[in-house]
């Protein structure tokens, strides 16, 4: 299984013998709690940030790129372009709140079963 931003960032932290409150403050621009969220998947840092984190923890933005599965911004844009429908979809899921944008996923895609992988 390969590992998640999140996991890498969380990983180089400890390995720095830092808590999210140092990181924090090393960086200068960014909370606990928003390292936090990064480190659980349910946010993630701007381009500077992310700069400002590698920098912090020893390595290069690059480095954790490479740990970002998210799609490119520019090929939602393309595919945004490309078919009408899918950019409404887009536009009105950015703009739902992320419990209610979760809500509606599960009665799309039920989340799986404990125990079954």
């Amino acid at each position: 299984m390969t590992k998640s931003l999140g996991e890498r960032i969380r990983e180089l932290r400890e390995a720095s013998d830092l808590s999210l409150r140092e990181l924090a403050r090393k960086i200068g621009d960014v909370s606990a709690a928003f390292l936090s969220d990064v480190e659980f998947g349910r946010r993630f840092p701007s381009d500077k940030t992310l700069a400002s984190l590698a920098a912090a923890l020893g390595t290069t933005a690059e480095d954790l790129q490479q740990y970002d599965s998210r799609p490119p911004i520019e090929e939602i844009k393309r595919q945004a372009s490309a078919n009408p429908a899918l950019g409404f979809a887009f536009r009105r899921m950015a703009e739902l709140p992320p419990d209610e944008l979760l809500r509606r996923l599960n009665e799309v895609v039920p989340p799986p079963k404990e125990g079954k992988k």
